[in-house]
């Protein structure tokens, strides 16, 4: 069940969402999928998933480089060939206490980035 949500978090490509997806619900929908086994590959959810991985991606990654042509500092920095498995997002996403999971999933996101691929000093 690897690679599920994640395989497509770096390629920048645009969906815009209709609302932002909390944490909460994205995990929760990532946890049934995961529990489904193979099964997951027929379930609605897995696009759900990949479009807001997508969208929030895209977005992140406008957003750092109009810092970058705007001169200031981005909040990550990615190399050129960046990889990561689903797995490790969502032991990032786990680790956010429950009172927090409210928060935007492209919030979250962005925090692993930032984590993942900090800008040297």
């Amino acid at each position: 069940m690897r690679c599920l949500v994640v395989v497509f978090a770096v390629c920048g490509l645009a969906a815009s969402p209709a609302a932002a997806m909390p944490v909460s619900t994205f995990l929760a929908k990532a946890e049934a999928l995961h529990k489904k086994g193979a099964m997951a590959l027929f379930s609605s959810d897995i696009g759900v998933l990949k479009k807001e991985v997508q969208a929030s991606g895209s977005q992140i990654r406008a957003e750092r480089l109009a810092a970058v042509k705007a001169g200031r500092k981005p909040d990550f920095c990615p190399p050129d060939k960046a990889s990561m498995g689903s797995d490790e997002l969502l032991n990032h996403l786990r680790a956010i206490p429950a009172a927090q999971r409210a928060m935007p999933f492209k919030t979250a996101y962005k925090g692993f980035l930032i984590k993942k691929f900090p800008c040297p000093a």
